[in-house]
């Protein structure tokens, strides 16, 4: 199972090769598109960890790397981009990526970069990464009962709950609950996002900083647990810990 999701935009056969093979080396999941109007529309309805754009397609490569600061969902995807072969006339598209990958290319060149790069990736695929778990939440609404239910999944962002009793989206209210392995129960302002038979979403307007760490950590924790052994055992760091993926 892919742990990260990659946007590939490129036209080179052979760097489209090379950078699949590399990518599943480290389980993430490359979505290749060898023309820019068609990964605009994918940067438009998808979200990606990562994207790597081959500045061989020119002033094109600029718009592509202009339209993911401008994506609402993939603003803070980390950005790479592969070197062409007019080094001065690519020189102001370069800047737009954080990591660049140099021609002539090989598998061991787009390993180097990939690491340094790799706990990035992670930490962006952890801003969305929804952990399915059952706990008690309760939540507390103005001059209103409280509502007991139970939890679906949780990410940084707010909570999926399962609940009978109906409430209108937009409304504000505060959920309360307690993570696994933690003693001191967490209250956040909410909004609810949506909702459904059973089913209802929030999102989550403020947390305390200590508790919007703890929850990071505890996300944090639970993603590197997906991740399979042969690709932490390729990022170890001297002491015997992996990249961590923390702020």
């Amino acid at each position: 199972m892919a742990i990260a999701l990659a946007l590939l935009v490129s036209a080179d056969p052979v760097a489209i090769e090379q950078f699949n093979r590399a990518l599943q080396e480290l389980s993430i999941s490359p979505d290749v598109c060898q023309e820019v109007p068609a990964s605009i529309r994918l940067l438009n309805c998808r979200k990606f960890d990562a994207v790597i754009v081959d500045l061989q397609l020119g002033e094109q490569s600029g718009r592509v790397l202009d339209e993911v600061r401008r994506s609402p969902s993939n603003r803070t995807a980390v950005t790479f981009a592969i070197s062409g072969s007019d080094a001065e006339a690519t020189a102001v598209f370069r800047k737009k990526a954080a990591f660049v990958f140099e021609r002539p290319l090989s598998t061991e060149s787009i390993r180097s970069t990939l690491k340094p790069a790799f706990g990035l990736i992670l930490r962006e695929r952890r801003r969305y990464f929804r952990y399915p778990v059952s706990i008690p939440v309760t939540i507390l609404r103005q001059s209103m009962p409280e509502i007991c239910c139970y939890s679906v999944n949780i990410s940084e962002q707010g909570m999926a709950m399962s609940t009978s009793v109906p409430l209108t989206a937009g409304d504000d209210v505060r959920v309360q609950f307690t993570l696994p392995g933690h003693k001191v129960p967490f209250l956040a302002k909410s909004t609810i996002c949506w909702c459904k038979t059973g089913h209802l979403g929030v999102r989550f307007v403020s947390l305390s900083p200590k508790h919007q760490y703890e929850l990071q950590d505890w996300l944090s924790e639970k993603l590197e647990e997906t991740l399979p052994g042969f690709v932490t055992g390729k990022f170890q760091k001297a002491d015997g810990r992996s990249i961590p993926t923390r702020v």
